[in-house]
C-alpha cells in the first residue's frame, strides 16, 4: 500500500499515523510519494516534493522498509538520506538524467516502470502496435541502463505500469 502525503494530508503527522496503521495491518514496505502520478496530475517542484516526503520517511524508516515514489534525483537523494531503501520511479530513470547514478551511488533498490509520456499526459490516446513487446523492450532497455549506471541487477525491479496508459482508452 502507498502512503500518499499531500493528496490526503496537509501535514506529515497523519501520513505517519497512516503508515503506522498499515504496518499494524501487516505491511512491510511503505511507498511514500509527494507528487501524484494519477492521470492528469500536475507536477510538483523538487523542493516541495522533498518537503512533503522527508519527514514521513524519517519517522517510518526505523519501523519498515520505505521506498520513495519520485522521478527526481534530488528528491531521491533527500529521501535516501532520510532512510528510504528503495527508489520507485515511474519514469524508470528517463525523467532525470541523474536518477540512475544517484541510486547506484547510494546502493539502494530501484523500481523502474513503463509509461508513455508523463502522468499528466499518459492517458491521452496512448498507442501500441504490440503492447507486450513494446513494454518488454522498454523495460529491458531501462534494466540495461540501470546496470550500466552501476545499480546491482539484484536491486532492480521492473513494473509494466498496468493502468498507466495501458487500460481504458489505450489503443492496442
Amino acid at each position: 500500500r502507498r502512503v500518499l502525503f499531500r493528496s490526503r494530508w496537509a501535514t506529515a503527522a497523519p501520513a505517519i499515523a497512516h503508515g503506522r496503521a498499515l504496518l499494524a495491518a501487516g505491511a512491510r514496505v511503505l511507498d511514500v510519494g509527494g507528487e501524484s502520478t494519477r492521470p492528469g496530475a500536475d507536477p510538483v517542484g523538487a523542493e516541495e516534493e522533498a518537503r512533503r516526503v522527508v519527514p514521513v520517511i524519517e519517522a517510518l524508516a526505523g519501523e519498515a522498509t520505505v521506498s520513495v515514489d519520485t522521478s527526481k534525483a534530488t528528491v531521491a537523494a533527500a529521501a535516501i538520506a532520510a532512510g528510504a531503501r528503495i527508489v520507485n520511479d515511474v519514469s524508470a530513470g528517463r525523467h532525470d538524467p541523474d536518477m540512475l547514478g544517484t541510486v547506484a551511488t547510494a546502493g539502494v533498490g530501484f523500481i523502474g516502470m513503463h509509461m508513455q509520456g508523463e502522468p499528466r499526459t499518459m492517458q491521452r490516446a496512448p498507442r501500441y502496435e504490440d503492447v507486450v513487446g513494446e513494454v518488454t523492450e522498454h523495460l529491458a532497455d531501462r534494466l540495461a541502463a540501470a546496470i550500466a549506471a552501476g545499480i546491482d541487477r539484484g536491486a532492480v525491479m521492473l513494473d509494466p505500469g498496468i493502468g498507466f496508459g495501458k487500460i481504458g482508452r489505450a489503443h492496442v
